[in-house]
């Protein structure tokens, strides 16, 4: 079981690198583009920004795969790795092979996904019912 952690471990320290590594790519790309005079016609400064927008939701990805690298090795230090933080059994080796930072397993995982989903469309619904209403009391 330790070789086990040790290989994990060493896996999350270099997906951690790699994501450094984009995050720094992504700065650097960013800071390139910003910098001087507008170039181009309207629509190459609306392809910019657009590559612009995109670089910054990768780099918030990039920080958010950080995060979850971080906490899961703070897990192995703390012995609780490997261990589902919902029903508290033992996710597969085989899914913390594919997702080292996992931290459900995936029937876990799946419930939680299809709740997030079902109150996304219930607040989505609740959004639109009072924008059709908000519309009615104008006429």
């Amino acid at each position: 079981m330790v070789e086990k952690l040790e290989e994990m471990k060493a896996i999350l320290r270099k997906m951690k690198e790699d994501a450094l590594k984009e995050i720094n790519k992504a700065v650097k790309n960013g800071s390139e583009a910003t910098t001087g005079e507008p170039t181009g016609d309207i629509y190459d400064q609306a392809s910019s920004e657009r590559d612009r927008e995109l670089g910054l939701i990768l780099n918030d990805r990039e920080r958010d795969k950080l995060r979850q690298i971080d906490e899961a090795l703070l897990r192995i230090d703390e012995g609780e790795y490997g261990i589902c933080e919902e029903c508290e059994e033992e996710i597969p080796l085989g899914r913390l092979k594919v997702m080292p930072f996992a931290r459900y397993c995936v029937r876990c995982q799946s419930d939680m996904e299809k709740l997030q989903a079902q109150t996304k469309r219930f607040e989505e619904d609740r959004a639109y019912r009072e924008i059709s209403f908000g519309d009615e009391d104008e006429g």
